[in-house]
């Protein structure tokens, strides 16, 4: 109970404020870096700066399909994670709970049978994700530590939130605060690793699109 009330106590406090500030500082630093304004005319026809960055970020959502035959594994894979991931925090009804007490929103929450069954395919598709990129030679060149801790601090709380479901492999009250500790863990190197594309790749492909279409490229 002690390792319980630490996790849910100081350290997810301490994760949740590192989460924040964090969060903030990088994304505040990006917006403060000094930006040389394009003097040139656009091109006829080309669309307002804005929705040339909005039509790239959701045009981008899905690979060109010349890259869909050999990203497609890897497209499915992300994309099946990612919305399991939404859903099973989102989704849970412990999780939902969490949520109000912290911000006041609620609503309704799925039944645990079915977001237990989310948990493993989101586990499932991360195994395969991780498979892919050690198994293709140019992405295991790119890969760096980085990306392997940013992997296992993902799929810790999938991991730990299915033992403590199913009550496998100790007390319920050590697994649960094992969740917990995991996605402390999570939230504090969310900041400075590869999770913060969740921001990133907005902002790096509205900016590409915002220039790109004052140049009348289509994108």
């Amino acid at each position: 109970m002690e390792l319980l009330d630490f996790a849910r106590g100081p350290a997810l406090q301490f994760a949740i404020a590192v989460f924040v500030l964090g969060t903030v500082w990088r994304l505040v630093g990006v917006l403060l870096l000094p930006s040389s304004r394009d003097m040139s005319p656009a091109r006829e026809g080309a669309p307002a700066s804005w929705l040339g960055g909005l039509r790239t970020v959701a045009g981008r959502m899905w690979p060109r399909k010349e890259f869909v035959q050999s990203t497609l594994v890897l497209t499915l894979g992300s994309y099946v994670f990612h919305i399991g991931l939404a859903v099973v925090v989102f989704g849970l009804a412990p999780h939902i709970l969490f949520i109000r007490k912290l911000t006041g929103l609620h609503w309704p929450g799925l039944p645990s049978n079915l977001v237990l069954g989310v948990g493993v395919v989101t586990l499932a598709a991360l195994c395969l994700v991780l498979a892919r990129r050690i198994t293709h030679p140019v992405m295991r060149l790119l890969t760096h530590l980085g990306d392997y801790l940013s992997w296992v601090l993902t799929a810790l709380p999938v991991v730990t939130g299915l033992l403590a479901t199913m009550h496998l492999g100790g007390r319920y009250e050590t697994l649960y605060a094992l969740h917990v500790l995991s996605i402390c863990a999570l939230l504090i190197w969310f900041p400075f690793g590869k999770l913060m594309h969740a921001f990133w790749f907005a902002f790096s492909r509205g900016a590409t699109g915002a220039r790109f279409s004052h140049r009348g490229v289509n994108v």
